[in-house]
């Protein structure tokens, strides 16, 4: 028995009987005619009958499954600043976070095909709470964040996460993959909670911080999608949120979005790998002997990474001049393309509903509020 049987994924000489366990689960039929649409189940079956290891079937079947999601509700996905990680080194990417599933995914194909060391990823026990997407998510290598365990429990359930984190970093030589903050981002505003950086420093033992943090290689991830396909599943949230109330989810919200996700229009895609923080970890090192104001620090150059490096489609342009009611942006889109975003609007959001017209604005246009607040910091 490990201290992390709890939360880590399948070891390899688990997932062929676990493959085999729900092979024939409605499920896993159905995203296996979607990943082998061509296909009848004896290929698949027989596929999977071949499955010995994570690697086997996230490139056998996920990959496959990844591209399907790509042709089906694509324009394609373009990538920057991958070039600049070694082939043999593991990192941590700390990401803004837009999608439960395709986040993660799309950045496994990334370094599948660039023959990077593929990740280990963060999900919520509440994302899997089915026992099939719970074995699903162990075979592509999830690791569970506990979310569901008591207050008393939570400080150890922490100090389990970043002990795993660190092992899989360190010893098993295992990229990690994590949201920069507790779950989706719904408002466009992407920021790294301190919270999530104290989680991880609960490893470092008797290392400095920034040292400990350095030896992570953090590599901040700007994940940037043209449409977001679930973005009028947010807007419950964003007004609950608005009038300071609680929000609680429907019983089959969570798989409703994953869905939605999946086979939502995306449009195009962009991904990218910002420097790993190095330099500027011996700067914080030298401003500020406090961790707290360390920590707070860490989050800022990571936040000013993702926002930075942060693609900034047509449709960025679009909702903020739509919003302020102005044309500041007008030369970096069409009119067919403001055309076809109107539409998606109008679809989504009644003419009536100021309030909600004005969050679903937002959503899409908070990133460029966002990455003009950075660029006017720094030329001052």
């Amino acid at each position: 028995m490990s201290k992390f049987d709890d939360i880590r994924p399948f070891y390899d000489e688990e997932v062929n009987d676990a493959l085999q366990s729900v092979s024939k689960h409605p499920m896993m039929k159905a995203l296996m005619r979607f990943t082998f649409p061509d296909r009848d189940d004896s290929f698949w079956l027989e596929k999977l009958e071949n499955v010995h290891s994570i690697y086997d079937f996230q490139s056998k079947v996920i990959y496959q499954t990844v591209l399907q999601i790509l042709e089906k509700s694509s324009e394609g996905l373009s990538t920057s600043g991958f070039d600049k990680l070694d082939k043999n080194t593991s990192y941590l990417f700390i990401s803004n976070h837009r999608d439960i599933v395709l986040d993660t995914s799309l950045l496994n194909l990334v370094l599948f095909e660039k023959e990077l060391i593929m990740t280990s990823s963060a999900i919520g026990d509440n994302l899997v709470g089915k026992k099939i997407l719970h074995i699903i998510a162990k075979l592509n290598r999830n690791f569970l964040v506990q979310r569901s365990v008591s207050i008393r429990e939570q400080l150890s359930s922490s100090k389990t996460l970043s002990d795993y984190i660190y092992q899989l970093l360190t010893e098993e030589n295992r990229s990690v993959w994590m949201a920069q903050s507790e779950g989706r981002t719904k408002d466009g505003n992407d920021v790294t909670q301190q919270g999530v950086l104290k989680m991880l420093a609960m490893a470092a033992g008797d290392s400095s911080l920034i040292d400990f943090f350095k030896n992570l290689k953090i590599v901040p991830l700007s994940i940037s999608y043209e449409y977001d396909p679930t973005d009028a599943l947010k807007m419950p949230q964003l007004i609950a949120k608005s009038k300071n109330e609680v929000y609680v989810k429907n019983k089959n919200e969570d798989f409703k979005t994953i869905i939605s996700g999946v086979l939502g229009q995306k449009r195009r895609i962009h991904l990218h790998a910002g420097k790993v923080l190095n330099q500027e970890l011996d700067c914080i090192a030298h401003q500020f002997e406090n961790k707290n104001k360390q920590l707070q620090a860490i989050a800022q150059i990571i936040d000013k990474s993702i926002i930075g490096n942060y693609k900034l489609w047509p449709t960025k342009y679009i909702a903020y001049d739509l919003l302020y009611k102005t044309n500041l942006f007008s030369d970096l889109y069409t009119e067919e393309e403001k055309q076809l975003f109107e539409r998606r609007l109008e679809m989504r959001i009644k003419d009536s509903d100021e309030t909600l017209r004005k969050h679903f604005l937002e959503m899409y246009a908070n990133p460029i509020s966002n990455k003009m607040k950075y660029e006017q910091k720094s030329t001052v």
